[in-house]
């Protein structure tokens, strides 16, 4: 779990809309990976804010199909506060211009429940790994990054297994991982 200072607020604001998220500690969970994920890119989280939605899978199906065109649950959404991206594929996004009037809001996240048990499940992962690594993940495409060049995907798999890690969560990628679920794009997630 991420050890905040009183004067820092919580990275993640956590809205939990399905309860069940509450016997997996979501809020927790998230803090640590998100503060990890910012710290793994040499970010000081405490200038930042994300907003996480903790939901179902019909929830999510919805945002899913008004955002993506896609009608069907998928495991992690995220929408950046403003356009970020690489210059070319493989690079680094440039980090966000921080906000001198408080926390720069990076953008939010939606993470499904039943998909998330589901395949941690197949995967023969704890769910809390799995939430884990979904939120290093969100948390990575909020900075900018994405995965649907090869380039693009090497880089973020990198930054994923190097954070998670640090973190004592097993690389969700390595060999033995072959049952790891796939996002709705076809890539492993």
């Amino acid at each position: 779990m991420a050890q905040r200072s009183p004067a820092r607020p919580p990275l993640v604001d956590c809205l939990i809309e399905d309860h069940r998220w509450e016997s997996v500690g979501l809020e927790e969970l998230a803090e640590a990976a998100c503060v990890a994920a910012l710290g793994g890119l040499g970010l000081d989280p405490g200038h930042y804010e994300i907003s996480l939605l903790g939901c179902s899978d019909a929830r999510i199906a919805d945002l899913n199909a008004d955002f993506r065109g896609k009608p069907k649950p998928t495991n992690v959404l995220s929408w950046p506060s403003e356009e970020r991206g690489a210059a070319r594929p493989g690079a680094r996004p440039a980090p966000p211009r921080r906000d001198p009037m408080g926390p720069t809001e990076l953008g939010d996240i939606a993470i499904a429940y039943e998909t998330c048990a589901r395949e941690a499940r197949e995967a023969g992962r704890t769910t809390a790994d799995h939430v884990t690594h979904l939120m290093v993940h969100g948390t990575l495409h909020l900075m900018g990054f994405d995965h649907e060049t090869d380039p693009d995907a090497a880089l973020m798999e990198g930054l994923e297994t190097e954070i998670l890690g640090k973190m004592g969560v097993a690389d969700p990628y390595a060999a033995e991982a072959t049952a790891a679920p796939e996002g709705d794009d076809g890539r492993r997630v």
